[in-house]
């Protein structure tokens, strides 16, 4: 299926990440949500993976991971442009298509992440978005690269709930972790614990 095995893929990413002191937390964290992607990957073919799901869905799970794929890319090219702009999304069809090539674009971003500092997540950012219906232009925001970061992670959990809908739907177990999102985890193991 794939050409490149799970294992050697993590063992890339995995020593940054157990390594706290040498990537910030928020780092490890987007890294945590891009591997869990990742490893739902590696468990589909390209048939699976571009099957458009019926009512509700309406959308494949190609099509939600190629979205949240694309807003990462989209943070790491515009931190190098000084604008980032999320409705310029490259709406690649192939990365919703193909596991392999979808693959291969999130270890791109993992190793971009990889090289991000505190320095990084500190600095100052302009982000263009549409958050009107009826606006004829797209806003442009104050913001900084922590909290685009942290809108990207959170974006992600969410679509990748909705894949786990979709993975429900047509029969393919998913962890128990995927799609949910850390302050729910960390709930209901305290509801565990109890």
């Amino acid at each position: 299926m794939n050409t490149f095995s799970p294992v050697e893929v993590l063992q890339d990413f995995r020593p940054q990440m157990e390594a706290q002191e040498l990537s910030p937390e928020l780092i490890v964290a987007a890294q945590d949500v891009l591997l869990q992607g990742l490893g739902l990957l590696f468990e589909l073919g390209d048939r699976t993976y571009s099957h458009v799901a019926g009512t509700p869905f309406n959308a494949s799970v190609g099509q939600h991971y190629r979205h949240v794929l694309e807003h990462f890319q989209n943070l790491i090219r515009g931190l190098r442009a000084g604008e980032i702009n999320y409705d310029a999304r490259e709406r690649n069809q192939r990365l919703q298509s193909d596991v392999t090539y979808a693959s291969i674009a999130t270890c791109d971003v993992l190793r971009a992440l990889k090289k991000y500092t505190n320095e990084t997540l500190a600095r100052d950012c302009k982000v263009i978005n549409s958050v009107r219906y009826s606006a004829s232009q797209p806003s442009c925001l104050d913001s900084n690269v922590s909290r685009e970061l942290a809108y990207c992670i959170g974006h992600a959990v969410h679509h990748f709930a909705i894949i786990r809908l979709i993975c429900h739907e047509i029969d393919i177990t998913v962890p128990a972790e995927f799609g949910v999102a850390p302050s729910t985890l960390r709930h209901m193991n305290s509801l565990v614990a109890d």
